[in-house]
């Protein structure tokens, strides 16, 4: 299971750093993707990161604004959100995805992390 945290509460343009742990698996040999779900909405994907090379792709929503990242070493997946807005509002979580980010995403989910942007 995928943990995880950093969410808050911020105002419209500000920034957050989500974080997302686990203790079962080493997140550098999966795709790792965070999903957000908003009041009275279904769960949709967010961003994915590829074990292959390293790279990721977002929702057209958060792109250009949000950057996933990867710290090996700490074996943590981090979610960089700038400029954000209050559509962004959301549940976050994380959770691997198969065939290296081209599937759907697999595991029990976590609570998540709550995202709130104030107007």
């Amino acid at each position: 299971q995928l943990q995880a945290s950093g969410g808050g509460l911020v105002q419209a343009g500000g920034t957050l750093r989500l974080s997302c742990t686990t203790s079962g698996f080493i997140f550098e040999d999966y795709a790792v993707g965070w999903f957000r779900q908003a009041p009275g909405k279904e769960r949709e994907g967010v961003s994915c990161m590829r074990s292959r090379d390293g790279g990721s792709s977002y929702a057209g929503s958060v792109k250009g604004r949000f950057t996933m990242s990867r710290d090996n070493a700490k074996n943590t997946v981090y979610l960089q959100m700038n400029s954000l807005k209050p559509d962004d509002t959301a549940v976050y979580y994380c959770a691997m995805v198969s065939r290296d980010c081209e599937g759907d995403a697999f595991g029990s989910w976590d609570q998540g992390t709550l995202v709130t942007v104030s107007s």
